[in-house]
């Protein structure tokens, strides 16, 4: 699995790092995404999945076999 983001489009809304905390993160000044791990190990394939479903502002974009 092959993670992108789109720091234009997110709105700060934190799911992603409730979510996988792992993988996502928050820049302190504004609350936008900071991707810690673009290709993150398969025991957190799960959650990644779901941030980007609940992404109310689809800024989470998944590629690759496993996505």
């Amino acid at each position: 699995m092959k993670i992108t983001v789109d720091e234009e489009k997110c709105c700060g809304a934190g799911q992603c790092v409730l979510i996988a905390p792992e993988v996502f993160d928050q820049r302190d000044e504004d609350g936008i995404v900071v991707l810690l791990d673009a290709e993150p190990a398969e025991e957190h394939h799960a959650a990644v999945r779901e941030s980007a479903g609940v992404c109310p502002a689809a800024a989470i974009h998944l590629g690759g076999e496993d996505a």
